[in-house]
């Protein structure tokens, strides 16, 4: 029998859930590329595989926002937003913290909800993942960009079809049963624009700079013969996050109900079972630096009534800015602000908002944006990436807003668009940093 479907709502958005079991721990699974979770209990593997882990867990299942039986969405969501909905979700549920398991594409977005909230998250599960998809300097080769290209054109031609179940699953790839459902799950779980616009967004995600943030106990499964996402990409996944147990499997599945089923779950429930809560004092964020330009040749133009009346204006506005993109105020010196956001493009919007909204009061404000792993203090934060943000926001020009590669990587599907500016060395901080300009909307 299928499982009531039933809805949360995360913003604007409803983003469609099931609960299956009455385990003591909760397992939230973030699937890949598309879903439908209700044509899911239409295949015997599939619902096979769901309630065996529903024996020993309280198991959610949801699609993602415009795929599924979710809401369609004009524009795909980056994986900050989607973090929204799987929050959206455990709250709807009543699931303070949960272990979170994430096949193929779901395994970024897992990974970045761990580092984030390490306080909701009980352990990740990456299955048949990546941290990246497109060919880069020292890192094992995924996926050409003749590859993903050609797969995009296939599901041009072809959706209403089979398309890509020969990677994913060639163990049943030539079963008629098989491709007959496969072929209705791709209708069911999405168009072929909104198909192809995912396979787009997916290429362009890159995690690689938070795997060492994350803290949680990991388990890392991987097929050895995948096709669709090659076994040295989850070898690269748990070789960068401390403490990692990796399992490789013998078949050439990339699905997790595939021919590798039984030992996945298996590894699944040995490895719940031995999970202990951590101290987390240590999260992802991404801090905003601003301040004003030239603010003492300011001040002694405006004098100090004028000049005081001014900073009120601009404090106002910046907490106005952070209040609606979720940002913490965690600082304020004179006319500088330090804030924290559980997500880059928040922190970028927030930082161009405030651009655009104080250069009304006749000033200019620099703004840096970094994301990395920051030291908890109550409601402060500290450590090196606070060091780096306030660094990259000291070589923006006026106006600019000034972010490093790691929150241009973690973008991927917000319409941000950057200007190139170089590396550079930052006063105190070893290596050579990659810097990006956000061109205005």
């Amino acid at each position: 029998m299928t499982p009531q479907t039933k809805y949360a709502r995360s913003g604007d958005v409803h983003i469609a859930y099931q609960v299956v079991g009455s385990g003591a721990r909760d397992l939230v699974i973030v699937p890949g590329w598309i879903s439908n979770i209700e044509v899911f209990w239409e295949e015997p593997s599939v619902a096979q595989f769901f309630e065996r882990l529903a024996s020993f867990c309280r198991l959610i299942l949801f699609d993602k926002r415009g795929t599924g039986l979710s809401d369609r969405v004009s524009d795909m969501p980056n994986l900050e937003t989607r973090m929204d909905d799987v929050r959206a979700v455990m709250d709807a549920v009543q699931s303070e913290r949960a272990a979170l398991m994430g096949y193929s594409e779901g395994g970024p977005l897992c990974a970045l909800f761990a580092a984030t909230y390490p306080e909701r998250t009980a352990a990740l599960i990456a299955l048949g993942s990546y941290a990246r998809l497109r060919p880069a300097p020292e890192y094992p080769p995924v996926r050409s960009p003749a590859a993903n290209q050609a797969f995009m054109e296939a599901c041009e031609r072809e959706w209403g079809g089979p398309v890509g179940l020969d990677l994913r699953a060639p163990s049943v790839a030539n079963d008629p049963a098989m491709r007959r459902w496969w072929a209705r799950y791709l209708r069911m779980s999405a168009s072929p624009a909104a198909a192809i616009a995912l396979i787009r967004m997916n290429y362009e995600i890159d995690i690689r700079h938070l795997l060492p943030v994350i803290r949680v106990p990991t388990l890392v499964i991987h097929s050895v013969g995948d096709l669709a996402v090659p076994v040295a990409a989850g070898r690269y996944v748990a070789e960068h996050i401390g403490g990692a147990k990796y399992v490789e499997l013998p078949g050439s599945d990339h699905l997790p109900w595939g021919e590798d089923a039984d030992a996945i779950v298996t590894a699944i429930e040995e490895f719940l079972v031995g999970v202990q809560h951590a101290d987390i004092d240590r999260v992802l964020a991404t801090v905003l630096f601003t301040d004003i330009v030239d603010s003492t040749k300011k001040a002694v133009e405006l004098g100090d009534r004028r000049w005081r009346e001014l900073l009120e204006r601009h404090h106002a506005s910046v907490r106005e800015h952070l209040r609606r993109l979720r940002g913490r105020e965690i600082d304020t010196a004179g006319d500088g602000f330090l804030a924290a956001f559980d997500g880059p493009a928040r922190a970028v919007r927030a930082a161009q908002g405030i651009a655009s909204d104080v250069k009304r009061l006749g000033v200019d404000i620099r703004a840096g944006v970094h994301t990395g792993e920051c030291v908890t203090m109550g409601e402060k934060l500290s450590g090196v990436t606070v060091h780096v943000g306030a660094r990259i926001a000291s070589l923006a020009a006026p106006g600019e807003v000034l972010v490093s590669s790691t929150v241009r990587d973690l973008v991927a599907g917000s319409g941000l668009r950057f200007r190139d500016r170089g590396a550079h060395q930052l006063k105190g901080v070893p290596g050579d940093w990659h810097l990006y300009s956000i061109e205005s909307d």
